[in-house]
């Protein structure tokens, strides 16, 4: 996103069930504020709309977070991890509705049409001045993919790479760990969706492609043939990439959440998701 490389396989159609629009999630009226006691009673919860879970993410929902873009069927990592957190705050599915929401509007600044949102999005002091985010459910490095055969699908190091032309989206930490690990010699190409690195890349257009290491045995899998990944590096500097529920500042639902991930990661829970789903992004070299 263990299921290896299961995500070879892509739908064709989408999965009846559908995420509602962002914009056509009207926020009811809030219930008071929980008391200390009851704080993670399901009943008792601030909710964005009275009686229903609102989860957000992005369309398309890739592979493997998500399976045949259909947020709602439980399956891939993001999925399961969404589910699961619900289920530790008492809500079953009947009780849970999807949000279509843009990346970048999930970590931007001002009131939310989600209870939390779930997205690949990293935890880092600039989003969390304006968002809050739970604990961590997912440390993650970044990953360089390439054309077999190109002049830089056998780079061993991270200084190989400086005079690649490099595709990566924009508003993500693997545009940030490509300014500031890589260092490229040239500004890498940016694009306002993920898709379009990736066409980019399988059109030739630039030399290599940075995306998060799950996203790339994807990409390698099933979006651009021919590809492979040269390897993988810490965007920190050796501290782990952790990927948060985005929630509204202030959100009083927080606690809530991050008494939820902690129990998934205390039960064995969430390793036991990351292997089903994200088990094949283990072996892929390290670039110093």
């Amino acid at each position: 996103m263990a299921r290896p490389l299961m995500l070879l396989a892509l739908a064709v159609a989408l999965v009846g069930c559908a995420p509602v629009d962002e914009q056509a999630t009207t926020a009811s009226s809030p219930p008071a504020a929980p008391s200390a006691s009851t704080a993670c009673t399901k009943e008792q919860l601030t909710l964005v709309n009275a009686g229903k879970l609102t989860i957000g993410t992005d369309k398309p929902a890739y592979e493997p977070w998500f399976k045949d873009d259909d947020p709602s069927n439980g399956q891939g990592f993001e999925s399961a991890v969404a589910f699961a957190v619900a289920g530790e705050l008492g809500f079953d599915r009947s009780e849970i509705e999807w949000a279509t929401v843009k990346f970048d509007s999930a970590f931007a600044p001002g009131k939310k049409t989600f209870d939390f949102d779930i997205n690949q999005v990293s935890i880092t002091p600039e989003r969390a001045e304006v968002v809050d985010f739970s604990n961590g459910y997912y440390a993650v490095k970044q990953a360089v993919v390439a054309l077999k055969g190109g002049k830089y699908a056998t780079a061993k190091t991270l200084a190989e790479l400086q005079d690649a032309k490099i595709g990566v989206q924009v508003g993500t930490t693997s545009f940030d760990a490509v300014k500031s690990v890589i260092k490229p010699s040239a500004d890498p190409n940016v694009y306002n969706e993920q898709v379009d690195a990736i066409n980019a890349l399988k059109n030739k257009q630039v030399d290599a492609l940075v995306v998060d290491l799950p996203t790339a045995f994807y990409v390698t899998a099933a979006q651009v043939e021919g590809s492979q990944i040269v390897g993988q590096f810490s965007s920190t500097g050796g501290t782990p990439e952790e990927f948060g529920l985005v929630m509204e500042k202030g959100s009083a639902l927080k606690p809530c959440v991050d008494k939820a991930v902690d129990a998934l990661k205390s039960k064995g829970e969430l390793a036991k998701i990351e292997q089903e789903w994200l088990g094949s992004a283990v072996g892929a070299p390290e670039l110093s």
